[in-house]
């Protein structure tokens, strides 16, 4: 298997970093924007119910992508496993959760929470909805076919903002950060086996 391209001693604290970052961007974007990141945000034990609920879907799909043997999946497989799977396996589970919780905050504080409204506000609901995606699926962008499928997982997690009945960002958030979560518990288990092969 070929070496990662990130620094595997600063790994945790640098992706930890990046992605906390993005939710002082998220902030000064939504000052520009005058739109509140986190104006949408409340705890609920709904959202929590439908956020616990709504990464089933996300992670059975990930799941069905590991077993599919076509090529541009396979790259997309080996690709995430070269990267992140050398950064991944030194870690304890405690460690991933708690990078996946950061990632699924910022990430959605800024594209649920400023980005998609910001959007909304000039061209409806529904442009809000696709053109954010398009762009979040363009930042995830490391093959053409996961971009398509980060935009397809983005606009699964803007359609979760409303479920409750009421937008709340906690949803998102709770979906993103715990599907993240068991798919790098699932990449650190399988670059583990490939070790041992």
């Amino acid at each position: 298997m070929q070496k990662s391209p990130f620094n595997i001693e600063n790994f945790f604290k640098s992706a930890c970093l990046f992605e906390a970052s993005l939710t002082l961007f998220a902030i000064i974007l939504g000052f520009i924007a005058d739109i509140n990141p986190f104006q949408n945000l409340h705890f609920s034990e709904l959202a929590i119910f439908y956020g616990v609920m709504g990464t089933a879907p996300l992670f059975m799909m990930f799941i069905f992508l590991q077993k599919i043997q076509h090529n541009s999946v396979s790259s997309i497989r080996d690709l995430l496993l070269r990267t992140l799977g050398p950064g991944l396996h030194t870690y304890h589970w405690t460690d991933l959760f708690i990078l996946a919780a950061i990632a699924g905050f910022s990430e959605e504080v800024l594209f649920r929470g400023v980005i998609q409204p910001w959007i909304e506000h000039f061209g409806g609901a529904m442009v809000g909805l696709i053109v954010s995606n398009l762009i979040f699926g363009i930042v995830h962008a490391v093959t053409p076919l996961y971009a398509v499928l980060a935009t397809l997982v983005g606009v699964y997690l803007g359609l979760s903002l409303t479920i409750t009945g009421e937008s709340n960002l906690l949803v998102p958030i709770i979906i993103h950060g715990l599907y993240d979560f068991l798919a790098f518990v699932a990449l650190m288990r399988t670059f583990k086996a490939s070790l041992n092969n």
